[in-house]
């Protein structure tokens, strides 16, 4: 090995990694609000001690289509990714997994609590 070689591992090991708990949550809520079709400002995001691991909690709404669209076309729940129920628990693991590989913490859980629901002309029919 080099000295340039081993300056530059030297170098880049030096000091501390830090990341804030509100970026960490900023991350969790971007990451909740994409996977709910809401807006990050619309989240909360809550981060405890799970026997050494973090676990983290949302609470958030939901988006949904109309339910006069639903009762014209039912294919429009599939077109939002299911049931209220279904969407939640994929949620889950989708920000267990999307925070996970972002910020390199392991996270035990993710707990989602639906607060409401925002009615959105968005999802597809198939």
């Amino acid at each position: 090995m080099s000295v340039a070689e081993a300056v530059e591992t030297t170098t880049s090991l030096a000091g501390h990694n830090r990341i804030s708990t509100q970026a960490l949550t900023s991350l969790a809520q971007a990451a909740a609000a994409e996977a709910l079709g809401v807006e990050p400002g619309d989240i909360r995001a809550d981060w405890s001690d799970d026997d050494g691991l973090l676990a983290l909690s949302i609470v958030a709404p939901i988006s949904i289509p109309a339910l006069s669209e639903v009762l014209r076309n039912p294919q429009r729940v599939q077109g939002f990714g299911g049931s209220i129920w279904d969407r939640a628990v994929a949620a889950k693991a989708t920000v267990l997994e999307r925070v996970t590989r972002l910020s390199g913490f392991r996270i035990s859980r993710v707990d989602i609590r639906i607060s409401g629901a925002h009615v959105s002309e968005g999802g597809r029919v198939r």
